[in-house]
């Protein structure tokens, strides 16, 4: 392990002492900061911008799964209001209809990273996190039981355990010795958001990106603005002079190109960390994983990191299951990042090759023309198709075991209520829809116990209807870890496997 530790530490301060540090304060630090702060663990974030301001527009959008992960808090309305609903996606600039996929966020919700982290920001600071901004992590160093933080401003914090939420250039997994993997770029793009005096082509260009309005209700500007560079070795931020000169390369004009908000580049570089832990060190996001842009999952793939790093980690902070369950977490998200990472070079050479990969693209628009192709690769794009494998052993074949919970309208001794409702405090539901039967859940901490009726059909994305299950054991991620009967002897076994107590 490398050590990087400037300042002091006093052994007698508990001032500075936490449960978690997260470093970090982007869309993943802020979600994994709400995430152990419900679940009652003592974080706080080190974040090197003096605001949650986002200083340029970044991510455009959240997929349905992120929004159901918001759903699952209670806190999806709020963002839900601010931005604007559309009924499509995008794969390679081919468009995917997202109306009948089976959830009550069938669609993607356009809302810009500088509308979305304020409100996240918000919300986390609503929850007593302490967010110490302006500040950078410089170093750290492991110990037997902790972690000792070195921040920018000479001050020295000791955590049980260190997230680096800190983006592609992480600082944290460098110093913790974790391999990127991966290809360097082979394109890259400027993209804007500017005005123009002149009506430009609007649409896709042959060699991908292109010109459309920044809000399709006002298609007369402003107007945002994508398009191929020559060259592939970019690292400084393009300049005004540029964008015109690329603006007139492709179209012989600038179109009267004035008053940009926005000029930035994104390459199609992937690499994804071998590793999401080391020890006491964890990543997530963008310090876990980057690619290509295109369907637009960073963002989303990083705050559902967060949705499933959370409730391990506070547990496993808090004391209240073995540190082994960690492990979990690489098991079950790098596969994730694995898919995204090669579903965007996918993309790219759909929409960056030659006229072969134009036949090719062709001929896959229409595949994705028919539904079974476009609700899988729609699923795919939005988190919906997610299906978890550890735990294997425990024997639960049920196609619903490792996917998402869908969001039930059920009945309650206290009334009705949706099944997200019940993962608002972030606690794990054993949820009873058979004949009462008593089973005491008391030996796992925090299992919340639901006796409830429904008699709708049961439909996952992708698969279709499935066989309706007496109960399900849902963990607060809103992934179902068991299903069966509660006199199942499988039952003890999942909640020790998820929820139990260390040795």
């Amino acid at each position: 392990m490398q050590t990087h530790f400037v300042g002091s530490l006093d052994p007698m301060s508990t001032e500075n002492d936490h449960e978690v540090v997260v470093a970090g304060g982007g869309p993943t630090g802020l979600m994994l900061a709400g995430e152990l702060a419900l679940a009652g663990a003592d974080v706080v974030v080190v974040e090197r911008r003096e605001t949650p301001d986002v200083d340029r527009s970044r991510a455009g959008g959240l997929h349905i799964r992120t929004l159901e992960v918001l759903d699952q808090r209670g806190i999806a309305d709020r963002f839900v209001d601010a931005g604007q609903k559309y009924p499509a996606l995008g794969y390679a600039y081919i468009q995917l209809d997202l109306s009948d996929q089976p959830t009550r966020h069938n669609y993607l919700l356009a809302l810009k990273q500088s509308a979305f982290e304020p409100m996240l920001a918000e919300w986390v600071e609503g929850l007593g996190v302490r967010v110490l901004r302006g500040r950078e992590l410089v170093g750290f160093v492991q110990r037997a039981d902790a972690v000792e933080v070195d921040v920018s401003d000479a001050s020295t914090l000791r955590a049980k355990y260190l997230v680096g939420c800190d983006g592609g250039r992480s600082f944290v997994r460098k110093a913790a010795g974790i391999d990127f993997a991966g290809f360097d770029p082979s394109t890259s793009f400027i993209i804007a958001e500017a005005d123009m005096t002149e009506t430009p082509v609007v649409g896709i260009r042959p060699e991908g990106g292109g010109i459309g309005p920044v809000d399709p209700a006002s298609p007369g500007g402003p107007y945002g603005i994508v398009l191929k560079e020559a060259r592939a070795d970019r690292t400084a931020e393009p300049t005004l002079d540029e964008l015109r000169a690329a603006m007139i390369a492709a179209y012989g004009t600038d179109f009267g190109l004035h008053s940009p908000t926005r000029i930035s580049y994104f390459t199609d570089v992937s690499r994804q960390a071998v590793a999401y832990r080391n020890g006491r060190v964890l990543l997530a996001g963008d310090a876990a994983h980057i690619h290509a842009p295109l369907g637009g999952q960073g963002l989303n793939t990083g705050v559902q990191d967060a949705a499933n790093l959370g409730w391990k980690l506070a547990r496993v902070a808090k004391g209240e299951s073995p540190d082994s369950l960690l492990d979990t977490y690489h098991a079950e998200r790098h596969p994730v990042g694995a898919r995204v990472l090669d579903n965007t070079m996918a993309q790219t050479a759909l929409v960056v090759g030659d006229d072969r990969h134009k036949a090719l693209h062709a001929a896959v628009a229409e595949w994705l023309a028919l539904d079974e192709p476009r609700k899988a690769v729609s699923a795919m794009i939005s988190g919906l198709d997610i299906r978890y494998d550890t735990h294997d052993e425990i024997g639960c074949d049920h196609p619903l075991v490792g996917r998402r919970m869908p969001d039930l309208d059920v009945h309650t001794a206290e009334g009705p209520t949706r099944v997200f409702a019940l993962l608002h405090t972030a606690r794990p539901v054993l949820l009873n829809l058979g004949a009462f039967v008593g089973f005491d859940v008391s030996p796992w901490p925090g299992v919340q116990m639901v006796d409830a009726r429904y008699d709708g059909p049961w439909e996952l994305p992708v698969i279709g209807q499935v066989p309706a299950p007496t109960a399900v054991l849902i963990r607060p991620d809103g992934y179902a870890a068991w299903t069966g009967d509660l006199a199942d002897p499988d039952l003890p076994r999942a909640l020790d496997a998820w929820f139990g107590t260390p040795d």
